[in-house]
């Protein structure tokens, strides 16, 4: 299934990495097995080039499947060779980057090869929250290996080569490849397995290196991109014209207008992504109500209300934050909760997930209310009521239980000698972001332009926060 045009495992490498900078490991190895005439076939290094080098200046591990040994399937030596990468990147604290090509398990290796892949599934979790974990995909992906993929802490996918897939699409009943391809990239993504799409696999190696560059190395760092060179009090006077399109407003007010978006085909009234703050890598949770296109105009809209996988997809992304010491941002406008009976079955659980991620992790926090925050979706995300440590509001923003107009009705409903609209102007001036303010809920109401420093100024402050109490011998009093 791989492209005949396609780079050669060693290729790949090469491309991801900075200058001459790889050392192979385990070139010798190949296989044990002389099963099936096993021992007349030719597998270099056991269809798996392994190493270490440098990735914008940054040490990884690599491995690098060679689809054409065998089709680059996993076998025993295969597999411990990339667990083996995997024990020294824990012992260093190192990220593991695994480039996938691959037809899946190696069959005339039978136990021995399901033995291998156990033990990459051990290693893979041993190393989860303690180094990252990125696999991009160039050819076939399947069986045990879209385990594999779907492990990693971020998946790259080749838009028009590369196929994941746990049963192929032809086996699936009913199904046919032509009808609908789930192995597809397009489908992986909406199905929220990969994390980025993209076309060419120049386009992704590139893409490694972007997300390599602003990551911290393992879970005892901090995360930081190159010098900012952008004014550190740069204004963002057309911030609030974008808020309802978070993917616009964060690159308005992330350093040198950088913003990556992380699952973007995947429940997109949820936005999930990083910036940069004075070169700080900040992890961004933000609702939307718009897509904007080239032009600006809405090309289309979302309810301001919390799903179930807007929900899920903003879990996941706060546990990988939180595993790594990424500060979190949230842009929030959200008045309620998605309405079907679908959504009533699951998005309770959702929200909760959604309200314990936020409550549990310990970075620091900020919430930035950009328009309507109604109810329980409101405290659900990263309120102060459940740890944000800095919220701010928007000029213009609302906080309250309800919209203004609809709880007029619901409390006064029955009196028919009361004037509605003085009722809910009465309760529009409860959800004023001054009468939040004068509650301890939000710490300041901010000015458009003034959204990137502000924000920038709270995590540089917050940068020394701790998740336990500072020690101290005795007071100086």
């Amino acid at each position: 299934m791989s492209n005949k045009n396609a780079l050669s495992a060693k290729d790949r490498i090469a491309a991801l990495v900075d200058e001459n900078s790889f050392v192979e490991i385990g070139a010798g190895v190949t296989k044990r097995n002389t099963d099936f005439n096993m021992q007349e076939k030719s597998v270099p290094s056991d269809g798996v080039v392994t190493g270490y080098g440098l990735v914008q200046n940054n040490p990884v591990y690599i491995y690098s499947q060679d689809a054409s040994a065998l089709n680059g399937t996993i076998g025993e030596m295969h597999a411990k060779k990339i667990a083996h990468i995997y024990e020294l990147a824990m012992k260093t604290g190192v990220p593991v980057i695994g480039l996938v090509d691959c037809a899946g398990i190696r069959l005339q290796e039978s136990t021995d090869a399901l033995a291998g892949f156990g033990q990459v599934y051990k290693m893979k979790t041993k190393a989860s929250g303690i180094v990252p974990q990125i696999t991009a995909i160039f050819g076939s992906c399947g069986g045990g290996v879209a385990i594999l993929a779907a492990m990693s802490d971020f998946t790259f996918m080749e838009k028009n080569n590369a196929k994941l897939f746990v049963n192929s699409p032809n086996t699936l009943e009913g199904n046919y490849t032509e009808k609908l391809d789930t192995a597809s990239a397009a489908f992986q993504q909406e199905a929220s397995v990969v994390d980025f799409v993209l076309e060419g696999e120049e386009e992704v190696l590139t893409g490694i290196r972007e997300l390599v560059s602003i990551l911290p190395a393992n879970n005892n760092e901090t995360a930081f991109s190159d010098e900012c060179m952008d004014d550190l009090n740069r204004m963002t006077e057309d911030f609030a014209a974008e808020t309802a399109d978070p993917a616009v407003a964060l690159e308005d007010i992330g350093d040198n207008n950088f913003f990556l978006e992380v699952k973007k085909g995947y429940a997109k009234e949820m936005v999930t992504g990083f910036i940069c703050l004075d070169g700080m890598t900040v992890g961004v949770i933000a609702n939307r109500t718009a897509q904007f296109d080239e032009n600006g105009k809405a090309a289309a809209k979302y309810d301001a209300r919390l799903t179930t996988a807007g929900c899920d997809k903003a879990v996941s992304f706060i546990k990988k934050c939180d595993a790594f010491n990424i500060p979190v941002l949230t842009l929030t406008n959200v008045e309620g909760f998605a309405t079907s009976v679908d959504e009533e079955r699951t998005v309770a659980s959702a929200a909760a997930r959604l309200t314990a991620a936020f409550t549990e992790s310990d970075v620091p926090k900020v919430n930035f209310i950009t328009g309507k925050a109604y109810g329980s979706a409101y405290i659900c995300m990263n309120s102060k009521h459940i740890g944000a440590d800095m919220v701010f509001a928007l000029e213009g923003a609302d906080i309250g239980v309800m919209d203004a107009q609809v709880a007029a009705k619901i409390i006064y409903g029955d009196d028919k000698g009361t004037d509605l609209g003085s009722r809910a102007a009465e309760f529009a001036a409860q959800s004023s972001t001054e009468a939040a303010a004068a509650r301890g809920y939000i710490d300041a109401v901010v000015a458009p332009g003034s959204a990137r420093k502000q924000l920038l100024y709270a995590f540089e402050m917050l940068f020394s926060k701790s998740g336990y109490p500072i020690g101290k011998k005795h007071g100086t009093i």
